[in-house]
């Protein structure tokens, strides 16, 4: 007789892993795995990767997904191998050839054409993305058989790289701004070089300050004991280091927690604030005109609204 497989226990687990996603997985089949190794109740992931794209993916856990804007606005970098030559229908390897041509490029050529995609510039998203429009993905109207007029996206390219030519490969390394659609700048590579191409290989190495030397691949955490994998989380509060810090005492922390409004003596700038109250990071504040008030607090802040005053 089988025995009845017992649920998995979730826990509640407050925290952001930094997860190297491998070739073939949906980047939510990847963050539901991750989440079962880890017993979580709650998680998300920033920045999707389609199934042929590994690299950097963060996954976070429980009151980790109130603050994934930072790493969804953040510049991204990327590695990327062109096949030049052979156009296909959806500008990468899972597409279908429908233009050849020939290959003659040397390096110097390669490198004139990568430098004058530096800047800004405008984009059109492909029609094999999750954009949507009218609520619906615009990979479904293609699947379809139809087109939809998309709108131009500003992007900035701020480092582009020639990291090997070899015959019909060529690969490169990119960074950019958000929105950015690789196989569409591999696309547009190949066209300037008069050959055309398409994308055959992408690795995210970057999002932000976040890079893949501090990822921790599928294997590696499923080897792990619990104890272990637990240690591979890194503090909410890694999520928003870019914006400056306020420590509060426990009574302002309290009125905070309320949803009241602090007035604050010191001649703070306007804006984000990182929070604390006894050195512990409670969620965000906005301040204006020397008003700070409450913007995405922890769940968890109950408790500190509810720390004695040391008086």
């Amino acid at each position: 007789m089988t025995q009845a497989r017992i649920p998995r226990i979730k826990r509640q687990l407050d925290g952001v892993l930094l997860f190297d996603k491998p070739l073939e997985l949906s980047s939510n089949t990847a963050m539901q795995k991750v989440r079962w190794l880890y017993g979580a109740e709650k998680a998300g992931h920033t920045g999707t990767l389609d199934p042929l794209a590994t690299g950097l993916l963060p996954i976070c856990f429980g009151e980790a997904t109130k603050y994934t804007i930072a790493l969804l606005d953040a510049d991204k970098g990327y590695r990327a191998t062109i096949r030049l030559g052979q156009k296909t229908t959806t500008g990468d390897a899972e597409g279908e050839v429908i233009e050849t041509r020939q290959v003659s490029v040397n390096e110097a050529q390669v490198s004139a054409v990568l430098a004058s995609f530096l800047g800004e510039s405008q984009q059109l998203p492909p029609m094999h993305s999750a954009i949507k429009h009218q609520g619906k993905p615009l990979y479904e109207y293609i699947r379809k058989g139809e087109t939809v007029e998309r709108e131009l996206r500003q992007i900035t390219i701020h480092d582009l790289k020639l990291e090997r030519l070899q015959g019909e490969e060529l690969e490169f390394s990119v960074l950019c701004s958000k929105g950015t659609y690789v196989r569409t700048l591999a696309e547009d590579i190949g066209e300037a070089l008069g050959c055309g191409g398409h994308l055959i290989a992408l690795r995210r190495t970057s999002i932000g300050e976040f890079g893949l030397n501090e990822a921790h691949t599928l294997a590696q955490l499923e080897v792990m004991g619990a104890a272990e994998r637990d240690a591979c989380l890194m503090p909410l509060d890694r999520l928003v280091l870019n914006l400056p810090s306020l420590e509060l005492d426990s009574v302002q922390a309290t009125r905070l927690a309320r949803g009241q409004r602090l007035g604050l003596s010191d001649n703070h700038p306007d804006g984000k604030r990182r929070l604390y109250a006894e050195g512990r990071f409670i969620g965000l504040g906005e301040l204006v005109e020397g008003r700070l008030s409450p913007s995405r607090l922890l769940s968890s802040v109950a408790k500190a609204a509810a720390i004695p005053n040391s008086a």
